[in-house]
């Protein structure tokens, strides 16, 4: 009855969205039916909006003009619906109240099995050994096995029976055994940073996977997916990610979309991938939410309705916190190869360690901060941050007693929280006019850390750091003026500093601008705005860390692990993943592709990135379809490309692109003189332009002269011209005399070169010489 149920809720949500749809003029694609709410009109929360740490929430209750229009609103639409639709919902509700009665009078009573009292109802609690047991226990018994007493007293009635059958107890015991084989490898893994333990512990989750452990599964299918500690296999992981669909794991209904959408491992189908994307996020999943708030931007969907995907996964993450994200692109190390990647080498890092030892206070609080957030090639590790923190407060350097304060307010696993002592030690920061020390002293008084609350002196300290411009300090500064606390609540104060702290990369800041722009609060309604603002959240989830996985592999040779994690990533909107992909299966180096599907993909990929704007990709999708890589040769598609990178994005590569085409006269009409102005604007866009502008410049000099020449009757033009008239009568007897002066001139100079011609060495006499000393020799 409850499949029958749920298998009539489907059918009913499926139909409605599609009339919705159709009523719309929009698509009836089943992807969109769980995000297909009534979301035509956004009522504006800034009434019922407030920060906490930073972060606005929106309060569930609303003012009574707004529950006024949502109640003429839902009645608008329910006078929509037909008499049919009325009767499926009466026959719907009586099918769940039906359901609900029963499951209200069948309360679940478990029935012994077998021993002195089979079919016989357990008592609980009953005695056992002085002790009182309200559910089923295996104590007293050496095989492990569940049991029960059927009365309250065991030792007197001896009433007793199995709770389990003798192959649950089995199936039970060997899950138990799984989980503690899993807890064993996990605890490996997170405790330990070398390689050679970390397969040690894929060792423990393939026992794990093979006795059927959930968690283990998804582990070890992801492992085989990338290739991460275990050896690359798309095939095995497929087969793991079925099975962990069917049993509704909403990460293996991820992953096996994953591998539709890509076409690894099974035949390619974006409708089987859309399917699996849509079930994952309903369970949860927050990297299948992102790919569909991607693909809805893709197919230019209702802002709302994309608002709506992306708000939970940007609520999650700006609670969590997010990450730092290096976005490394490939093609750009290629073209630019001495160009900063914001990576640092090894031998830097060992340097500044150096230093470090040596006492040096500022590679201290450099390393310390480089361990406390991660990125930039350096794992995080809050130990050696303490302990280069340490170091450097110790001399009396006030960036890192602010740090040690920040570490002691937030706590960790190496630090234990403290108010206290990180409030001693914001107060020697920030009396040294350290902002970082300023700011945390403002969240004391905030929010009462050690001390009494006192608002006053939380915005004196927060305006200190904020004038500093210290992220924290503005964003807190923000949430003050947005709630009035303290101050008089001003929205445009707050959307001031709001975006001050964006611009140093906070990512609660750009929430609660997003927020802002959702709700039109101190600001204009934007929900294009807010959609960006959100997405931009969304990529600093936990997720974005295997943009770095990605890239050491690719460094390491490993392409195909690099090519897999990029394209998933490409899926969920990173147009550095998209661009990276598109850029390896250009090159033809993973070979898990097969040849003939290289091309496409590369163009695919290229095309998401170009629409995000990047120029490289732009350009790539210029050159796919002027020589047909992937697609066919087309040459004015080639030139719409290289014309919107050139407008957009002032290419100097898509100027002289253009100018050859115009040269060529492919894909527009030949035009020599637009030729050259494209040729002119590609060499005063780029230094790096002039010497192959130069060299087509003067090919496209002489082609003009060759036409030219060809367009005129030379014989007519000669015929015209009188030589008299010209050079006067004795023209004759001028040229001449011109010639033979050249004449002279050649004979001339024909005979000095004869006579500087050297005799033969065997007609001189020998003359010894004496070389010259060593320091004398002119240099070789």
């Amino acid at each position: 009855r409850r499949i029958n149920v749920v298998l009539y809720l489907l059918k009913c949500i499926f139909h409605r969205t599609r009339r919705e749809s159709v009523r719309a003029g929009g698509s009836s694609s089943i992807y969109f039916w769980y995000y297909s709410l009534n979301v035509d009109q956004v009522k504006d929360h800034s009434t019922g909006t407030r920060v906490v740490a930073g972060q606005i929430f929106l309060e569930s209750g609303k003012s009574d003009s707004q529950s006024e229009d949502e109640e003429n609103f839902h009645s608008q639409e329910e006078e929509k619906d037909n008499s049919l639709e009325e009767l499926n919902s009466l026959e719907m509700s009586n099918l769940l109240n039906k359901d609900l009665e029963e499951a209200e009078i069948q309360s679940p009573v478990l029935t012994a099995i077998g021993g002195t009292a089979d079919g016989e109802p357990c008592r609980f609690p009953f005695l056992f050994m002085e002790k009182e047991y309200a559910e089923c226990t295996a104590d007293g018994r050496e095989d492990g096995r569940l049991w029960c007493a059927t009365t309250y007293d065991y030792k007197k009635d001896q009433k007793w029976g199995f709770c389990e059958t003798e192959e649950q107890s089995n199936k039970r015991r060997q899950m138990q055994e799984a989980e503690d084989v899993y807890q064993t490898g996990m605890k490996i893994l997170n405790e330990s940073s070398k390689k050679a333990q970390k397969k040690e512990a894929y060792q423990y989750l393939l026992k794990a996977a093979d006795m059927n452990h959930t968690k283990a599964m998804e582990k070890v299918s992801y492992a085989l997916l990338f290739g991460d500690y275990l050896k690359q296999n798309i095939q095995s992981s497929k087969e793991l990610f079925e099975k962990l669909t069917e049993e509704g794991s909403p990460k293996g209904q991820m992953a096996l979309g994953f591998l539709y959408a890509s076409g690894l491992g099974v035949n390619s189908s974006q409708a089987k991938a859309l399917v699996y994307y849509t079930f994952g996020a309903l369970g949860g999943n927050l990297i299948a939410h992102m790919i569909l708030l991607w693909c809805n931007i893709c197919i230019e969907q209702s802002c709302l309705k994309i608002l709506l995907i992306c708000f939970p996964v940007a609520s999650d993450i700006s609670l969590t916190g997010g990450t730092v994200v290096q976005r490394i692109r490939l093609a750009d190390e290629v073209e630019n190869p001495g160009m900063a990647s914001g990576m640092l080498e090894e031998d830097l890092i060992q340097y500044y360690q150096f230093l470090a030892e040596k006492g040096d206070v500022q590679a201290q609080v450099g390393l310390g901060q480089l361990h406390l957030h991660g990125g930039r090639g350096v794992e995080q590790n809050h130990q050696r941050a303490f302990e280069y923190f340490n170091q450097a407060a110790n001399a009396g350097n006030s960036h890192a007693m602010a740090f040690l304060g920040k570490m002691y307010s937030e706590g960790s696993d190496v630090v234990p929280q403290s108010n206290e002592t990180a409030l001693q030690y914001f107060k020697k920061a920030a009396d040294m006019g350290n902002p970082v020390g300023q700011s945390g002293l403002g969240m004391a008084y905030l929010y009462g850390r050690g001390v009494p609350v006192n608002y006053e002196l939380a915005l004196k300290y927060f305006q200190k750091a904020a004038e500093q411009g210290w992220v924290d300090g503005q964003l807190q500064l923000g949430s003050m003026y947005y709630n009035g606390i303290g101050v008089k609540r001003d929205y445009k104060q707050a959307l001031k500093y709001f975006n001050l702290a964006s611009q140093g990369g906070h990512i609660l800041a750009f929430y609660n601008l997003a927020q802002m722009h959702a709700t039109g609060t101190g600001v204009m309604r934007s929900c294009h705005t807010a959609v960006e603002l959100f997405k931009n959240v969304c990529e600093r989830g936990r997720w974005s860390e295997r943009l770095m996985t990605a890239y050491n592999s690719y460094k390491d040779g490993d392409s195909n692990s690099a090519v897999v994690q990029y394209l998933l990533l490409a899926e969920q909107g990173y147009e550095v993943a998209q661009s990276n992909a598109a850029f390896i299966l250009d090159q033809k180096e993973a070979s898990i592709v097969g040849e003939n599907e290289t091309y496409p993909r590369a163009l695919l990929h290229w095309n998401r990135a170009a629409s995000q704007g990047y120029t490289v990709a732009r350009i790539k999708l210029g050159d796919y379809h002027f020589y047909g890589f992937g697609t066919d040769v087309d040459y004015e598609t080639a030139f719409i490309h290289y014309r919107l990178a050139s407008e957009q994005q002032h290419s100097a590569q898509a100027m002289f692109n253009l100018g050859y085409m115009h040269e060529k006269g492919l894909g527009i009409k030949q035009d020599i003189h637009l030729a050259k102005r494209f040729y002119d604007m590609a060499a005063e866009a780029s230094p790096d332009a002039q010497v192959p502008v130069f060299l087509a410049l003067c090919k496209l000099g002489v082609i003009y002269s060759v036409q030219y020449v060809r367009e005129i009757n030379i014989r007519e033009v000669f015929s015209h011209i009188d030589m008299d008239q010209l050079l006067g009568p004795e023209w004759d007897l001028y040229l001449m005399t011109i010639i033979t002066l050249l004449l002279g001139t050649i004979i001339a100079y024909r005979q000095r070169q004869h006579q500087a011609i050297p005799r033969p060495a065997g007609l001189r006499p020998a003359v010894p010489q004496q070389e010259p000393p060593p320091e004398h020799q002119p240099p070789q």
